[in-house]
């Protein structure tokens, strides 16, 4: 291996002229791909085609309609709907949210088909009609139909009258034509014609057309907020680091490079940018700095020692090349295992991350030594330590090993201990902060309304035209009752509730008949009656199957979060079982598709963490050439992860999606301190025959203020990741953060005094 390193320091260093020049090309040829980057704005983008919820809720949106949504919310600063003008404004915005494109539905108290008997003819109209011209008398009788309509009573309508909503469902077809930015254009517009004309009242806009165009904007805001501020975090670091300019300058070409190489070549291969793999250029610049430090500071260290420029590019090559090369294909291995993530956009953040890290390998070993090479580097000549610092933590850790460790161990233990508190949790809703105008109508219609996380049931009767079998119909209404008796179902939305006012209606509107009807034919004949007379576009398609022998069921919540839908989920199935276990079948929609998410990926990753460990511990071994340090590595290597997720127990409890990728992530980036520490440990022992105690000694020395200067970038790039406004991402950078900082705690107290315990003193 020394006559690679020699060989490659040479190389460099003689041929450094043709070396800059190919990279460069290299670099300008990947960035190229750049051009076909594309930003995915689909909220299914978490879920893999194999993900069987998924499969579940498409063959449910086969069966009925395959459909998004826009949710428009009205809340009158009155507090009361029942007013001419907002009766108004209501009756205005459903007329005008048919023209939304792609719209196929309009519902809302306007249009709501109210049925009536009149004489022995059956009536259905629109609940509203020419509001301005309603009478005091109108108003009021509305507004009791209203506050008793089981369809309409916390869905489009809160039990006080204060707050409506008008939900316009859309269409995907799928011929390719579906655009969500025109629909999100023309939602938006349409909101803000109606704060105009009726500024009495306050408007919210929701729905997951809106969620969808925020997974669209939520990376292109990251990218163009974090990613300057990571930037000159990093130029600041770099600059006190190095306290020169010329190296300034070629590290950050360095992480410039990889950067746009590996955005480039995931543009070649048409991989898209999400919410989680826009992150991979944050996390690129941040790692690709460490391997330029290194090499740069070894630099600076044999020219102050007086050691001409070239041998000092040699010599950095030589005694860094074997940990750079180890810490970048333990990085990669990391990201790299992400592939067994569920989750589609942690796989593009994996391979992504995992490219850039190798272009930093090859940039930072030969593009940025020959740069260096050509510049007038110099570096003034001292025999004093530049940081006595790391000088005193090695004094530090030698004399007091023994309280240092059983402190240590100590500290690990309580800290991990809090591991038992973590569940698991997610609010998709809540993925967003509230510098996105929909989370805060979520949040307002989650108060007032039926909220946004749904549960759909599919109850098949087993034969055609079963939905008419009072049985059926009278097991589907229990079911339904069984919901409404749930504290945290906020609307159950089921076709008994029409059928048993369409029987009141047949028998003279008398109260006593809201039941189902008894005979078969007769709720055939009900069911037909009705259909006949609805208005284009207001069907029971979203309800009923073609051959009418299935029928919807629609659970709505405010935001319980996927452990309260999961439970929900399962006593429902639990209640079919015992009731109707002919009808037994499992609740679908994306609030279960994001509540099994979680579980499913940090079972998967599991997988990918224990691969990963074995892999990166392979090669721990066969480098350092020594099973002891190799397997000694590990502790210092997967404890920060443990002690990360102990914290996060302790203030947090709660982990979701993006946690679950975290162990197998941060695996490869904490053995890049320790892999240089121990490299320099083990250079000591071996090729200048120090003792385990002068070995630490030596390792502080020459690596510590790499160490250091590679942390501090960590912590910043991730820590400014954490300020994301998408919770994901937030999450991923402070849980990385955490792990990191424990990390450098482990490698500069802990593993020295592992080191002194295990290692002889000759």
């Amino acid at each position: 291996m020394q006559q690679i390193e020699t060989w490659i320091g040479k190389t460099v260093v003689r041929y450094r002229w043709p070396l800059i020049v190919l990279f460069i090309t290299i670099a300008v040829l990947s960035a190229s791909g750049m051009r076909y980057l594309v930003f995915s704005n689909d909220s299914r983008m978490f879920f893999s085609k194999e993900n069987p919820q998924l499969q579940a809720l498409e063959a449910l949106e086969r069966t009925y309609t395959k459909v998004e949504n826009v949710l428009y919310i009205l809340a009158p600063k009155s507090e009361n709907i029942f007013e001419r003008d907002t009766l108004a404004a209501i009756e205005f915005l459903s007329n005008e949210a048919w023209k939304l494109p792609f719209s196929s539905r309009v519902d809302s108290i306007s249009n709501f088909q109210h049925t009536r008997a009149f004489e022995d003819d059956l009536m259905v109209t629109d609940l509203i009609s020419n509001a301005q011209s309603l009478t005091k008398e109108q108003i009021a009788e509305i507004q009791a139909i209203a506050l008793n309509q089981p369809m309409l009573l916390n869905s489009l309508i809160n039990i006080k009258g204060s707050v409506t909503a008008i939900n316009i469902n859309i269409i995907k077809p799928d011929d390719g034509s579906y655009d969500l930015e025109k629909i999100n254009t023309a939602a938006l517009e349409l909101n803000k014609q109606m704060k105009g004309k009726y500024p009495a009242l306050d408007i919210y806009l929701t729905g997951g057309v809106m969620i969808d165009a925020a997974f669209g904007a939520a990376p292109a805001k990251d990218m163009k907020m974090l990613i300057p501020v990571m930037f000159s975090l990093l130029l600041f670091l770099i600059v006190i680091s190095l306290r020169s300019f010329l190296a300034t300058a070629g590290t950050l070409l360095v992480i410039i490079f990889s950067t746009i190489t590996a955005l480039g070549i995931a543009g070649w291969m048409g991989i898209l940018l999400t919410p989680a793999s826009a992150n991979a250029p944050i996390i690129i610049l941040t790692l690709a700095v460490a391997d330029s430090i290194h090499i740069l500071v070894t630099i600076r260290h044999q020219m102050r020692k007086g050691a001409a420029k070239q041998a000092a590019i040699q010599e950095s090559i030589r005694v860094n090349l074997q940990p750079i090369l180890i810490t970048s294909i333990s990085t990669a291995i990391g990201f790299l295992t992400m592939n067994f993530s569920d989750a589609p956009p942690f796989r593009d953040l994996g391979n992504i991350v995992a490219m850039g890290v190798m272009a930093a390998l090859v940039y930072s070993v030969f593009f940025m030594p020959a740069f260096m090479a050509v510049l007038p580097l110099k570096i003034p000549q001292t025999k004093n330590e530049e940081h006595q610092i790391f000088s005193a933590i090695a004094e530090l850790v030698i004399k007091r090993r023994n309280i240092i460790f059983w402190t240590m161990l100590v500290t690990i233990l309580a800290t991990s201990s809090g591991i038992s508190r973590i569940y698991l949790n997610d609010e998709f809703i809540k993925y967003f902060d509230r510098s996105y105008p929909f989370r805060i109508a979520s949040d307002f219609s989650a108060k007032h309304l039926a909220g946004l996380e749904i549960i759909d049931w599919d109850l098949n009767s087993g034969e055609e035209g079963g939905i008419n079998n009072p049985e059926y119909l009278a097991k589907v209404d229990s079911f339904a009752q069984w919901f409404r008796e749930q504290p945290e179902v906020r609307h159950v939305y089921t076709i008994t509730d029409i059928m048993k006012r369409l029987n009141q209606n047949i028998h003279g509107d008398d109260p006593a008949w809201y039941t189902l009807p008894k005979q078969r034919d007769l709720a055939a004949q009900y069911l037909l009656l009705y259909e006949m007379n609805l208005p284009f576009g207001l069907d029971l398609n979203d309800r009923i199957n073609v051959d009418k022998s299935s029928t919807r069921i629609t659970i709505s919540t405010p935001n319980i979060g996927t452990a309260g839908v999961l439970d929900l989920e399962q006593r429902g199935r639990k209640w079919l079982l015992l009731n109707a276990p002919e009808m037994v079948t499992y609740g679908s929609g994306l609030s279960i598709i994001f509540s099994h998410i979680s579980e499913r990926n940090i079972r998967s990753m599991l997988k990918g963490s224990i691969i990963a460990l074995v892999l990166i511990s392979l090669i721990m071994i066969l480098a350092l050439r020594d099973m002891k340090l190799g397997i000694l590595s590990l502790v210092p290597n997967l404890t920060p992860a443990f002690m990360a997720f102990g914290v996060w127990g302790i203030f947090v409890g709660q982990v979701g999606l993006a946690v679950s990728v975290m162990i197998a992530m941060t695996l490869g980036i904490v053995v890049d301190d320790t892999v240089h520490f121990l490299s320099k440990y083990q250079r000591a022992r071996r090729e200048h025959g120090m003792n385990a105690e002068d070995s630490i000694r030596y390792a502080f020395k020459t690596v510590g203020t790499a160490i250091w200067v590679t942390t501090l970038a960590l912590v910043g790039g991730f820590g400014v990741l954490s300020f994301s406004g998408f919770q994901i991402n937030s999450h991923m950078g402070a849980m990385t953060t955490v792990t990191i900082i424990f990390a450098i705690i482990l490698d500069f107290f802990f593993l020295p005094t592992l080191l002194l315990k295990l290692e002889s003193n000759k």
